[in-house]
């Protein structure tokens, strides 16, 4: 009997995360203020978690997880399973590359997003605050959020972008079901959304302005504090619970991956995955590259420069070292929105910019993500997310020119979400 699935019992679940910062050959740039104007490092220090504050650019390595919140991550299904993707190998033909992919969409809202989620609640329930609110683009942070906040206590208001809002009409159903307050932004309830809004009334949204209505917000509810869900260096750390797992599975598999291959838009879901495999790299203990599966909306890692830039369009943010296609940037509107982002996550672009991590884009249309989606789905069974799908694309052409080189070759996806609640964009893009 060939086994295509590889489990952890819940007592081997990581009980710290991983921080690379240490591991890195040079310091990450530090977050700063911009030459003119209010201190936006000393506003984000009024606004946020004092706890993922200090985690920021916290110099230990290893940074233990409350016994509490182990058991909300075990709770919510932890340790997730790596699959050995065997159908999908047969029918692209495959005798030299081997494909895995780690189920991260077996959360209870379809998503990694819930790992930072808990997180994040359980430390603003630590300070003792009355709620949260925060920002989405795909829906998934936002309904995370809603969710890790209703097991903690917590209130939870989310702004929405706009166009995903329209026609995300289920999820919006479930964060609302979790007891969320939704706002599609652009919105009236922030000054900046009523800003925008007055310049152009169909503004169809973005990321950056979503950020900037909710970090409004917190400064004006004082009994809320803002949550980010991508980007920011405790983000990526609390995500590394994925990448810790999928390290001990490969154990169990007697096999090792030499590309590792995720979707990125803020940077996530990939650093989550890639991160404990990258400080191995750095110390030169293993071989392994990295690959990011991006849209041509927003190749910030393809496209963009390497420089200081605000994370919101307002510029309520200090500056992030990143590579930026630029704040204020006008990105269209995909299917796959968690993708359209301007900026990537500093520890991303530091290791995009030191030639460790590589990048590809796909056409906005979105076509040849959502076919190797119905190839995955005719295969493996499951149903991803939009943004999933492209880390699935990558894979399969990756996996394709390896077998032409009749190179042996072992890849490793992260399936970041299900797409349940997506199948509006799956019966446009495949006519279904």
């Amino acid at each position: 009997m060939k086994v295509d699935r590889f489990d952890l019992p819940p007592d081997e679940h990581p009980d710290r995360w991983y921080n690379i910062l240490p591991d890195l050959p040079e310091p990450l740039p530090r977050h700063k203020d911009p030459p003119e104007g209010p201190s936006r490092l000393e506003f984000i220090e009024r606004v946020c978690l004092k706890e993922c504050l200090r985690q920021e650019f916290s110099e230990q390595r290893w940074i233990p997880i409350p016994d509490e919140l182990l058991e909300l991550y075990i709770h919510a299904g932890r340790p997730r399973p790596l699959y050995r993707a065997l159908r999908l190998e047969k029918k692209l033909g495959l005798k030299h590359v081997r494909i895995y992919y780690k189920r991260e969409d077996l959360s209870p809202t379809g998503s990694h997003k819930v790992n930072t989620a808990l997180a994040q609640c359980y430390y603003a329930a630590e300070e003792g605050r009355e709620g949260v609110v925060t920002e989405t683009g795909a829906g998934q942070w936002g309904t995370a959020l809603s969710y890790a906040a209703r097991l903690m206590g917590l209130k939870c208001v989310v702004f929405w972008v706009k166009s995903v809002y329209d026609w995300k009409v289920d999820r919006r159903t479930l964060m609302r079901l979790y007891g969320a307050e939704v706002h599609a932004s652009p919105s009236d309830v922030t000054e900046f959304g009523r800003k925008i809004r007055s310049e152009n009334p169909e503004h169809p949204g973005s990321l950056g302005i979503a950020i900037s209505e909710g970090l409004e917000y917190a400064d004006k509810h004082e009994e809320f504090v803002y949550c980010l869900g991508s980007v920011l260096n405790h983000v990526l750390m609390h995500q590394t619970v994925i990448g810790l797992e999928t390290m001990r599975q490969f154990e169990l598999t007697d096999d090792e991956p030499d590309l590792m291959i995720g979707c990125l838009g803020g940077g996530s879901n990939f650093g989550g995955f890639i991160l404990p495999f990258a400080g191995e790299v750095l110390k030169g203990k293993r071989e392994c590259e990295f690959l990011a599966a991006q849209s041509w909306a927003a190749p910030n890692l393809i496209k963009g420069e390497y420089r200081y830039d605000f994370a919101d369009v307002a510029g309520y943010t200090p500056l992030l070292k990143m590579y930026t296609l630029g704040h204020k940037v006008e990105m269209p509107p995909i299917r796959a929105d968690g993708l359209r982002y301007h900026g990537a996550a500093p520890i991303m672009s530091y290791l995009r910019h030191k030639g460790l991590l590589k990048a590809v884009a796909y056409a906005i249309d979105e076509r040849e993500v959502f076919e190797a989606a119905r190839l995955f789905v005719e295969t493996e069974g499951w149903l991803p997310a939009p943004e999933s799908n492209y880390a699935i694309r990558a894979a399969i052409d990756k996996a394709l020119e390896f077998e032409r080189k009749g190179e042996e070759k072992v890849i490793a996806i992260n399936i970041s979400g299900h797409g349940f609640l997506d199948l509006f964009a799956y019966r446009e893009k495949l006519g279904l």
